[in-house]
């Protein structure tokens, strides 16, 4: 299959069959090369892979077939000229940054972001001479006003972890174009399958594959989406000498993951609004944040830029740390775990698991607070959901 395959075919079809490309023993699955390293016919071929003037393998550090057909196929989904995976989603976000950034730029970032990504920006790429500025995620005005001359990158999660406030891509696009920054969305949340930040505008889309992509807890990986000159170029520059670099193991299963994306998806987000929805009529519950609900902020705003609302909902308990924590701890089927993107539902206490290593400040500016649980809601039916957490409630 070629490049023209890929602009005929569907979502679906790509989701399956995008960048395998069979071997002499004609297998239909893809194969997995657990190897480090790859020989040549001739010193002369060597030199040519090494000097660029071949393609081809090297060394599995940075080139793969497994992960290269895992890559091909990410970007197919999200529309763009190349992917570069990585071990880790927070591999995906250091990728991105040393390979675009330099001692002097400046970053702008919503404040409704990952804590260990603000700790990354803050603690290390800071060490390096790169500063980074916090705006409210939806606030236009205040990204156009946090912008200055060394501003090199606009960085956005959306929807947001935990309380799912939606950006808007293309007007975030239209503003970092307009100051000659780049726009990089982090699309975890959603997926290809339902948002594809790329048609809106943004240059670099970055994901942790450890969630929806695998989509069963399995293996941890990342990847950044983008241009050939941007990741196939810089980010994958950076990679190929620091070698922040995904197993061909992890590259199949996501593989496997890409297979029932959409389906899953799609199960995912009528589970979680059917949860929302009866969580909304909770007394004990002060506020349910899920872009799904005409009562989000964001609502009108997702129903265009996505085609799904997600699989994750926030909700405030009245009370505080206590209350939160009971409801938590009263679950038997539900597991108390910071991951996400399960089939298995997962809860958590943001305030003190993944937003933990902020400050009590930095909690409040991004509306963190300690009556706060987080759940990713997971394919189990809905009802059995409803109960477990029905058993905590009744506690406060």
């Amino acid at each position: 299959m070629d490049q023209q395959d890929f602009d005929e075919w569907g979502f679906d079809t790509l989701a399956v069959r995008a960048g395998q490309v069979r071997t002499a023993e004609g297998e239909h699955s893809e194969p997995i090369f657990p190897t480090s390293s790859f020989r040549f016919d001739s010193a002369a071929q060597a030199a040519a892979r090494f000097g660029g003037s071949e393609a081809g393998n090297i060394y599995s550090r940075f080139t793969n077939p497994t992960v290269r057909t895992f890559e091909q196929r990410l970007a197919a989904l999200e529309g763009g000229e190349r992917c570069v995976a990585t071990s880790a989603g927070m591999a995906a976000i250091l990728s991105t940054c040393m390979g675009l950034l330099k001692s002097g730029d400046h970053i702008v970032s919503s404040r409704a972001i990952f804590g260990s990504t603000v700790v990354l920006f803050d603690n290390f790429m800071g060490r390096f001479g790169v500063q980074a500025s916090y705006v409210p995620l939806t606030d236009l005005a205040a990204w156009e006003a946090a912008i200055r001359p060394n501003t090199r990158l606009l960085f956005v999660e959306t929807p947001s972890n935990p309380l799912t406030e939606v950006a808007d891509i293309r007007a975030l696009a239209d503003i970092a174009h307009r100051h000659g920054c780049l726009l990089a969305v982090d699309n975890c949340f959603c997926t290809p399958a339902l948002q594809q930040p790329l048609k809106l505008g943004a240059d670099i889309v970055i994901h942790s594959a450890t969630k929806y992509i695998d989509g069963q807890g399995r293996c941890l990986g990342g990847a950044v989406v983008g241009s050939e000159a941007l990741v196939g170029k810089e980010v994958f520059g950076f990679l190929r000498t620091a070698g922040p670099t995904m197993s061909p193991f992890n590259a199949w299963v996501f593989l496997k993951g890409l297979e029932t994306l959409k389906l899953r998806m799609q199960a995912h987000s009528a589970n979680a609004l059917a949860l929302a929805l009866w969580l909304e009529q909770q007394p004990q519950v002060a506020r349910v944040y899920y872009p799904g609900l005409s009562s989000h902020p964001q609502h009108e705003l997702a129903s265009r830029q996505q085609k799904g609302y997600g699989g994750i909902v926030a909700f405030e308990v009245k009370g505080g740390r206590e209350q939160a924590w009971a409801v938590i701890d009263a679950t038997r089927m539900l597991s108390i775990t910071a991951n996400l993107g399960d089939a298995k539902s997962t809860i958590t206490h943001p305030a003190t698991t993944t937003h933990g290593r902020l400050s009590p400040e930095q909690k409040s500016e991004a509306g963190i607070g300690e009556g706060l649980i987080r759940i990713s809601v997971g394919l189990e039916e809905v009802d059995d959901i409803k109960a477990d957490l029905a058993r905590g409630l009744a506690l406060i």
